[in-house]
């Protein structure tokens, strides 16, 4: 039997707008990934659902240092519902829990069922989710068939709204199409779950698809056939997928440091610039270069947080 080469990796630094592809884990679309573009170090920055198609981004080498900030960006997602039956995993790939006839709707009782649930609202989050309890996330205790509390919880729901509502009108499938723009730990299964008691009926998610995570308002999506037939092509077409750090850092406020303060910061000592920015910020130098992650305290001074390797590089100045 002749076994397969094992990969080389190398060090790389990007970030990649993945197309995740239906029934595939973040996990798995994330370790193939990796594979394809044989980088070292990879992470993504916010699970989809193995049911869930969409924008993953995907942080490679010293990009993983943002992938945190980037975890609580808003998000936006399309998703179809389906009424009348209730799942254990509130979505598709579950079983059935309960089964429910679905009343008469129409489009002014739907939009106040969505209006409903928009805004600063308490949600629970799914059994079969990636939380954890105890160090083990609820998914593997459910498997188990323990049973399971969990809390609500405060999210934020910026947008819940009806698409189209053709196949349930019509008297077809009692599918409602929606659009979600929600904050961080927001679960769209929870979303329709909790829409479909409203109503009344009980719902689950057929379909889910992330459209854009900030400050990916407009990605450029590569699926992974796409990345297959470039890497045949050479490593070079490949890269040429990948993003800058710079175009992930939008979201915090940008500090731009002179020599002397970027030496300083890399030697980790507090830099006095009189910053009015405050809290997190991202450090820049005067070439446009990102250093890392730094805080800003009260007084103006710039501490680091989480520097770059080319930062940390520099000679130290004098101190």
């Amino acid at each position: 039997m002749t076994r397969r080469p094992r990969t080389r990796f190398r060090k790389l630094d990007g970030i990649l707008l993945l197309d995740k592809p239906r029934g595939l884990s973040s996990n798995q679309a994330l370790q193939r990934v990796r594979h394809l573009f044989q980088a070292e170090k990879a992470g993504h920055t916010g699970s989809l659902d193995p049911l869930a198609t969409g924008l993953l981004p995907v942080c490679f080498g010293e990009a993983t240092k943002i992938a945190g900030g980037l975890l609580g960006a808003r998000k936006a997602y399309d998703t179809v519902a389906r009424l009348g039956i209730v799942t254990d995993t509130d979505d598709a790939e579950g079983q059935p829990l309960r089964e429910r006839p679905v009343p008469l709707l129409d489009i002014p009782i739907l939009d106040a069922a969505l209006t409903g649930l928009t805004g600063r609202i308490l949600q629970r989050p799914p059994v079969y989710s990636a939380l954890k309890r105890g160090g083990e996330p609820l998914y593997a205790k459910a498997r188990r068939g323990e049973t399971i509390e969990v809390e609500p919880r405060e999210v934020d729901v910026h947008a819940f709204r009806l698409q189209s509502a053709a196949d349930l009108l019509d008297r077809g499938e009692p599918l409602l199409r929606l659009h979600v723009e929600c904050g961080s730990g927001t679960y769209v299964r929870s979303l329709v779950r909790d829409l479909g008691e409203v109503l009344g009926c009980g719902a689950h998610v057929a379909e889910l698809r992330r459209l854009w995570v900030d400050p990916f308002r407009e990605p450029r999506l590569w699926t992974l056939e796409a990345l297959q037939a470039l890497a045949e092509r050479g490593r070079h077409c490949l890269d040429a997928c990948l993003l800058p750090i710079e175009a992930g850092m939008t979201a915090w406020p940008v500090v731009v440091l002179n020599e002397e303060q970027a030496r300083r910061l890399a030697y980790g000592q507090g830099v006095d610039g009189g910053f009015t920015a405050r809290g997190a910020v991202a450090a820049f130098d005067r070439a446009g270069r990102a250093l890392g992650l730094g805080q800003v305290d009260e007084s103006g001074q710039l501490r680091p947080q989480r520097l770059f390797a080319w930062a940390c590089s520099q000679p130290p100045g004098p101190h």
